[in-house]
């Protein structure tokens, strides 16, 4: 059995501990001339967490138990969202430092969700029947292009992460087919899907898109209301 160690929790020294094991306790400590004992702490969940409450100098703070392990064990410095506490089995109740690990929050954002690759950035488009490399950019997702392989879709996503570090242009793959949707093409200038419908043999653009199905949609959309 894994030998219990316990640390102090920056911040809170001399009041409380935490373990490797995942355990918070309070110290011995004396108040107004009478000896309180330390004992472990008892937590309460939210959203699948363990929390517990910490008190110094009269004020209360709620902390995430797989946080405080991460301080005091890993050396991490929480930043709001950089840097992320993950558990590795995804066991939100697991805090043992054997299960903790720091990882970016890019990361975090796409590990073991279903459809997406073991790549960070990169998922399985089942329409396309291919691999999808997208990024964040100031909030708003940036789609890198379609692959044969996670492989290529993960690189393009690195490139990308660089060039925004560097502040340089994001590379994009360019595709070389042409819609299977009626009614649709691909703009190579505004890297952008084009709906338009042809009316009286004059060509009538309904848009750019920067989903293939979105411009299908609106392809359909007006084609319901001239049959109407």
């Amino acid at each position: 059995m894994q030998e219990e160690i316990w640390k102090d929790i920056p911040g809170y020294e001399n009041y409380y501990q935490v373990s490797n094991q995942g355990n918070v306790r309070s110290l011995d400590r004396k108040v107004w001339n009478r000896l309180l004992k330390g004992r472990i702490l008892k937590y309460f969940s939210s959203n699948g967490y363990k929390l517990v409450v910490l008190r110094s100098n009269n004020k209360k703070k709620t902390f995430r138990v797989h946080q405080l392990v991460a301080i005091a064990f890993l050396n991490h410095k929480p930043d709001g969202h950089k840097v992320v506490v993950d558990h590795i089995n995804n066991i939100k109740t697991d805090n043992n430092l054997s299960n903790l690990q720091l990882i970016s929050h890019r990361e975090n954002s796409s590990k073991d969700r279903k459809g997406y690759s073991k790549h960070t950035g990169v998922y399985w488009n089942k329409i396309r029947k291919k691999w999808t490399s997208s990024i964040s950019v100031d909030g708003k997702l940036k789609h890198l292009g379609c692959f044969t392989s996670e492989e290529e879709a993960s690189k393009y996503y690195q490139d990308a992460l660089k060039a925004i570090e560097e502040g340089t242009e994001i590379k994009i793959k360019k595709p070389k087919f042409t819609s299977k949707y009626k009614g649709v093409s691909f703009n190579k200038q505004r890297n952008k899907w084009a709906s338009y419908i042809t009316i009286n043999n004059k060509k009538k653009n309904l848009g750019l898109f920067r989903c293939e199905l979105a411009a299908a949609a609106a392809y359909q959309k007006e084609l319901i209301k001239l049959n109407k």
